[in-house]
C-alpha cells in the first residue's frame, strides 16, 4: 500500500516538473529558446533536449528498457544533449521529450519500486539501483533545470513561476522597487570581523 502511494506521489511530482519545463518554452522566438544565456551555454531548449535524453537513459537502459529514440552512448555525448543544433526543430525536441515522457511512465507503472535496476555510468559499489532510487534521481534532475529554465526565463522577459495557471500580470515597478531594496542592503553589508 506505501509504495504505491509513493510511486504515485513521486510520478505526479515528476509528471509537474516536466510540464513546468516546457511551459518555459511558450512565446518564445526560435532565437531565444535556443541562445546561450550563461557563460557555460546554459539555453531553454537545450535543457529541455537533456532532461529528456536523462529520462530515457535512466527509464530505459537503467532496467533493460531500451528507448526507441536513438541515443548516443552516454560517454560520447559530448554535450551534445545541452542544445539544439541549426537541424533540429523546437517541435523535434518537444516530440522527443513528450515520446519519452511515454516511455518512461510505462517504466514507472510496470515496475515495482524495489524492481533492480544497473548505472552503468555511476562507479561501484553504487551502480546497482532500484525505481525508487532512479525516481528521487530524475525527480531531482528535472527540478534542477527546471529551476535553471525558471531563471534563465526571467532574464529573458520576466515571467516566472511553475505553472502558467498561477502566472500573474508583472508589476515592473514593484519588481524594480523589490530589487532595489535588495540591492541596497547588499551594498550597506559590513563585513563581520573575523574572530582571533
Amino acid at each position: 500500500m506505501i509504495d504505491e502511494f509513493a510511486k504515485d506521489n513521486l510520478h505526479g511530482r515528476l509528471r509537474r516538473d516536466r510540464e513546468a519545463l516546457l511551459w518555459k518554452l511558450d512565446g518564445l522566438s526560435e532565437y531565444d529558446a535556443r541562445r546561450p544565456l550563461t557563460a557555460t551555454g546554459t539555453n531553454l531548449l537545450g535543457l529541455v533536449k537533456h532532461v529528456a535524453t536523462v529520462e530515457a537513459r535512466y527509464f530505459g537502459e537503467v532496467f533493460d528498457r531500451p528507448s526507441r529514440e536513438p541515443l548516443p552512448r552516454w560517454q560520447d555525448s559530448g554535450g551534445s544533449d545541452l542544445w539544439a543544433t541549426e537541424d533540429e526543430t523546437r517541435a523535434q525536441i518537444i516530440g522527443f521529450y513528450r515520446r519519452t515522457w511515454e516511455h518512461s511512465d510505462a517504466t514507472i507503472s510496470e515496475l515495482p519500486l524495489d524492481a533492480p535496476g544497473h548505472v552503468p555510468w555511476w562507479p561501484e559499489p553504487h551502480a546497482g539501483t532500484n525505481l525508487f532510487a532512479v525516481m528521487v534521481h530524475v525527480i531531482g534532475e528535472s527540478v534542477r533545470h527546471a529551476g535553471h529554465a525558471d531563471i534563465l526565463r526571467e532574464s529573458l522577459d520576466g515571467r516566472t513561476g511553475l505553472r502558467a495557471e498561477h502566472e500573474q500580470q508583472i508589476d515592473e515597478a514593484g519588481r524594480a522597487a523589490y530589487r532595489a531594496k535588495i540591492e541596497q542592503a547588499a551594498r550597506s553589508a559590513t563585513p563581520i570581523r573575523a574572530w582571533g
